[in-house]
């Protein structure tokens, strides 16, 4: 059987949708959200080569290459966190698996959930920074984007948006099981606090741009 945990940009999109549909919890939401993010920054990404050339976006033009640059290269990197994703969170089913019959395997298994566990949640946060970050290039691109393609910023927002929710879940859900002098266990509830606000108001934003540009008053 495979390894549920490899590979998973390469599967088709059937192969992945059957994955996560399956009773196997790997791959589960947090290597979901990575690539919502990741088909986020696509989209971000078609919509500058879409512009690009255009005479009508000739002063934006060195803007747009560097959105659309940035654009792949977070796409690749929402790509490889739904592969650290997967791979933490099969990290922590093999350390739940460890014998605890002894003192030293108790030990053991201790050692190896913290440090699983702390990854399990450090990953999702990974996720959510960088989906933040397309949905910031979505912000910059649906007012000077073709003005064809300005749905597909809409679309790019609203992926991002959602890969940064599902990541933050992923993140909450695991912050109980850290022992309590993690500093991540600490720090994490603010930066995802600051990461909503911030979700709320560039997705607000595109909301407004994209709505106006398709409908212009």
């Amino acid at each position: 059987m495979e390894d549920p945990t490899d590979n998973l940009a390469d599967l088709d999109l059937r192969e992945l949708n059957a994955r996560l549909a399956s009773r196997e919890p790997i791959p589960g939401g947090g290597s979901a959200a990575a690539l919502a993010g990741a088909m986020g920054a696509s989209l971000v990404a078609m919509v500058a080569e879409l512009t690009i050339g255009r005479a009508d976006a000739a002063e934006h033009q060195s803007h747009l290459i560097e959105l659309r640059d940035e654009a792949v290269a977070h796409q690749q990197l929402l790509l490889d966190l739904a592969e650290q994703d997967a791979r933490a969170y099969g990290s922590v089913v093999a350390a739940r698996r460890m014998p605890k019959e002894t003192e030293a395997e108790r030990s053991s298994r201790a050692a190896a959930m913290r440090r699983t566990m702390v990854a399990a949640a450090e990953i999702p946060l990974l996720t959510a920074g960088a989906a933040i970050d397309v949905l910031e290039l979505a912000r910059a691109i649906a007012p000077i984007g073709n003005p064809n393609a300005v749905s597909d910023a809409g679309v790019a927002a609203q992926l991002a948006a959602a890969a940064v929710r599902g990541a933050i879940l992923n993140v909450r859900i695991n912050l109980p099981y850290l022992a309590a002098d993690e500093p991540l266990r600490g720090a994490a509830p603010t930066t995802i606090e600051n990461m909503e606000l911030r979700t709320v108001e560039a997705e607000r934003a595109v909301a407004e741009t994209v709505s106006a540009r398709i409908e212009p008053s």
